[in-house]
């Protein structure tokens, strides 16, 4: 369904040097780790900013001005010019080759996969239509598709300043986020094995793929509103050493998945709610209690309304940020842990995984 890279993100590294704002308003280029794991169960702990969420967010004053510059349509145009230059540029600063890697896709047989994973008689929600990620498109173009994973592995060293390398950066996007989930399982799981794992906004399968390899004797679905994404995510699947249960790639809506009601153990979204109506959110909410068998774990990690770093982006950035996600206003006003527990989800937490994004795991009551 989303963009699993974020690619709207990779705007807060153009700052010159990283410029990370870190400690106490000082400029460094480290995130604000406050304890470090000391083994490798635990997840470090990071500082969370003053704010219940940034002051770009909402109904604020703030708000209103960079939502009356985005709305000006010759200014609206620059800026998608704009972020496009900056996304590019801030990934091959960091040894990222973005134009190989994207017309390594673009110059494949990635096209014949798309008659395979798409489902014709889908219908396209509304907000799915909606340019975003600086995208005319949206998700729905063989360019999107192309792009995503190095939006993804620029995302991953964008998260983690401190590493020089993408497997460490790796290491603490996802293996923080795996190691949130791999805890609330054994706190909290009320059944022998997992069995079935649904991702849903499985973009082109990147979070699928870490799931199917934590988790090996689980089947796992990947669930996208994008059959581009889903090509390039079977086409690359394909590529690599074959699984004890293959993963099935699912075109359809994450809020009505047509799946049988308690057919899943783990329900994962990655990076998708920051682009979705709150009535998309609710529905998803609901969908993932139905999917849910009794004692299943629902894990979800996305942008952090409490982070520090977001907090504290300059008005350029955030005005950019906010220029390619229509809804991040929505996400940001959502008091997503309530909205989970009136959907009737126990045990639910909340952590920063990593300086710029959360964690929530909740349960499905037994």
């Amino acid at each position: 369904m989303a963009l699993c890279a974020n690619t709207c993100k990779l705007y807060l590294d153009s700052r010159p040097n990283g410029c990370r704002t870190g400690g106490r308003g000082r400029r460094t280029g480290r995130a604000n780790v406050v304890v470090k794991a000391t083994a490798s169960s635990e997840v470090a702990e990071y500082e969370a900013g003053p704010l219940e969420r940034p002051k770009w967010a909402g109904e604020t004053p703030l708000s209103r001005v960079v939502g009356a510059i985005i709305s000006f349509k010759p200014i609206y145009t620059l800026l998608k010019i704009g972020a496009r230059k900056v996304l590019i540029s801030t990934a091959e600063k960091k040894d990222i080759p973005w134009r190989e890697m994207t017309q390594e896709i673009l110059e494949s047989d990635v096209y014949k996969e798309f008659e395979t994973v798409q489902n014709s008689s889908l219908v396209y929600p509304d907000y799915y239509l909606s340019p975003f990620h600086a995208y005319d498109e949206g998700n729905l173009s063989w360019l999107a598709a192309a792009e995503a994973e190095p939006a993804t592995i620029s995302m991953a060293m964008r998260s983690a300043p401190e590493v020089t390398s993408m497997d460490e950066a790796n290491k603490i996007l996802r293996g923080n986020w795996l190691k949130r989930i791999k805890q609330h399982l054994e706190q909290h799981f009320g059944v022998p094995a997992i069995r079935d794992i649904i991702d849903i906004g499985c973009s082109v399968g990147i979070s699928t793929r870490y799931l199917a390899e934590t988790f090996p004797s689980a089947k796992v679905t990947g669930l996208d509103l994008s059959p581009y994404f889903l090509s390039v995510a079977q086409f690359k699947d394909k590529q690599r050493p074959s699984m004890a249960h293959p993963i099935q790639w699912v075109h359809a809506n994450g809020e009505e998945t047509g799946f049988p009601s308690h057919s899943f153990d783990l329900v994962s979204i990655s990076f998708v709610l920051h682009e979705l109506p709150q009535r998309a959110t609710f529905n998803m909410m609901k969908e993932s209690f139905r999917l849910l068998r009794p004692g299943g774990t629902l894990a979800i990690i996305d942008q952090a309304p409490n982070s520090k770093i977001l907090q504290e982006l300059s008005p350029v950035l955030f005005t950019l940020l906010k220029s390619t996600e229509p809804f991040l206003d929505e996400y940001h006003l959502l008091n997503l842990e309530e909205t989970i527990r009136k959907t009737g989800f126990v045990n639910v937490k909340s952590a920063l995984s990593d300086a710029r994004h959360r964690t929530l795991t909740a349960t499905a009551p037994l």
